[in-house]
């Protein structure tokens, strides 16, 4: 009977963000036979679109390749939340990446908000671009804490937050912190017009051109389905990036999907954005459309591929949306697929060290309007040999992030015993304790192609599932097609140290 219920529910609205449902579709052409330029893009989102636009403002000729339609794929499904409040972040950054680059972060994303409002303003632009505050609000009291810790952090490094008690939701909530000056826009309105002042004078936007690989380092060769570009430098401004082997990208890279209803209530909506602290995500934001003020009601996310079946997301946010408000109508459904790297901050800049005209930006974690923009705003500027103080914290290469995990978290494992502790969605450590009381902290990411590794207890080995890797407690390689040890996984306030043949090959 459940299984029939099931089957019967209509996904509601039309099956299309309303972004790419209220402006016309973009026609540039295929790319017909080989071209050179100083700067080939790959992906014509926010990040490509505009690192193209700023680029040709400071007189280097640009092409950019799209397989589809710009602005068709994560930027047109956005909720275009144009925003530094990216949920709660910033006392994170601080504990484990510093406050240095904790500062790089905040600096960035409020840089890229008066870059947006700038080009708005400069260029006369129509795309509903309004200063609206943010929020990120406790929906129970076991997150009010962690509010008053955010507020403390961001202010410490001169964002513009503040504490608000009470909000002008229709459910109870325990404490917000408030982001003032921040904003919100049509996308593919703002997009669109940065293209149409990109094309031309020398610089291309090549449509339905599938980019299929990267040859060469000085000049560099993009070969696509339809001719090959050559350029001195390279942008990958795709979602994922396409050449992903280099550095490893694809263990430090995963995706995932939100939903999002367009809806109409009865009830008016107040100013500002908002979203949760907690899981599962609502994001609630506001957006005016010919038939009244329409409001996205986003969340339910899950990692790419482990949500079916997908259509019960949209009905748990129409749920909830109408426990909540009058749902008058919902008028479009969509879903929007995000990259998350591995410490939950983009990577922006060169794809290795040593690839010098080889630059990617990804990893945006939901938060594609200000970090993309940013991304565009470091690449023009390292490309052009201008110095950016924000590249630190965005660099590719870094070794890795900072520890997620403290003494409190693996205090409790035993002598002789291993386990796996998780902290939040996706953050793991593999712990193990010797004889002599010492402790292993490791990655269990497994060095073949990295799956997760699990415990085996009377073995007293960590094994992987999915293609029957395996180590020794301290994390050595004891079954191939794995040839290198687990990574070492620091833990902060970790003063035993695990023996030094620990291998760290690459």
């Amino acid at each position: 009977m459940s299984d029939q219920n099931e089957t019967r529910y209509t996904l509601p609205g039309k099956a299309k963000s309303y972004w790419v449902a209220t402006t016309p579709e973009s026609n540039y052409p295929a790319l017909s036979g080989d071209i050179r330029v100083d700067v080939a893009i790959i992906g014509g989102g926010i990040t490509g679109i505009t690192s193209a636009f700023l680029l040709k403002e400071a007189g280097v000729s640009v092409a950019v390749i799209e397989a589809d339609r710009i602005i068709t794929g994560t930027t047109g499904n956005t909720t275009a939340k144009i925003t530094s409040q990216h949920s709660l972040i910033y006392n994170r950054l601080i504990s484990e990446f510093g406050r240095g680059q904790a500062k790089q972060y905040a600096d960035s994303n409020q840089a890229a908000i008066d870059k947006i409002e700038y080009i708005v303003r400069s260029w006369d632009i129509d795309c509903d671009f309004s200063h609206k505050p943010a929020y990120v609000y406790a929906g129970s009291e076991d997150s009010a804490q962690k509010i008053l810790d955010e507020v403390r952090a961001a202010r410490s490094l001169g964002l513009p937050a503040s504490f608000e008690g009470d909000l002008p939701l229709p459910f109870k909530t325990y404490g917000s912190v408030r982001f003032s000056h921040q904003a919100q826009f049509h996308p593919r309105k703002y997009l669109c017009a940065l293209a149409r002042e990109t094309e031309g004078d020398g610089c291309h936007i090549f449509e339905k051109t599938r980019a299929l690989g990267i040859e060469g380092g000085g000049p560099v060769i993009v070969k696509t389905d339809r001719g090959n570009v050559t350029a001195e430098n390279v942008i990958q401004a795709t979602n994922f990036p396409i050449v992903d082997k280099p550095g490893e990208l694809f263990k430090k890279l995963k995706q995932s999907m939100s939903y999002v209803l367009g809806t109409y209530i009865e009830e008016p909506f107040p100013d500002g954005m908002f979203i949760n602290a907690e899981e599962p995500v609502r994001s609630l934001r506001s957006q005016p459309t010919e038939r009244g003020e329409m409001v996205l009601v986003v969340g339910d996310g899950h990692p790419t591929g482990n949500g079916n079946p997908t259509h019960e997301h949209y009905r748990n946010l129409e749920d909830w949306a109408r426990s909540v408000y009058k749902v008058r109508s919902i008028d479009y459904h969509w879903l929007t697929e995000d990259v998350m790297s591995e410490d939950k901050i983009p990577l922006i800049g060169r794809l290795t060290p040593d690839s010098e005209h080889l630059y990617l930006a990804t990893g945006f974690k939901k938060w594609g309007m200000t970090t993309g923009t940013a991304a565009a705003m470091i690449l023009t500027d390292t490309i052009l040999g201008r110095d950016n103080p924000w590249t630190e914290v965005y660099d590719p290469s870094r070794s890795g992030q900072g520890p997620q995990f403290s003494m409190e978290n693996v205090s409790g494992i035993e002598p002789g015993q291993g386990t796996i502790i998780e902290k939040g969605e996706e953050e793991k450590v593999a712990v193990y304790r010797d004889q002599q009381g010492v402790l292993y902290t490791l990655n269990p990411a497994c060095r073949h192609m990295g799956c997760s590794v699990s415990w085996n207890d009377a073995e007293k080995t960590w094994d992987c599932h999915c293609h029957g890797s395996r180590y020794n407690a301290r994390g050595e390689v004891i079954q191939s097609p794995a040839v290198y040890g687990l990574l070492e996984k620091k833990v902060r306030g970790q003063d035993e140290k695990p023996y030094s043949y620990i291998r760290k090959g690459s």
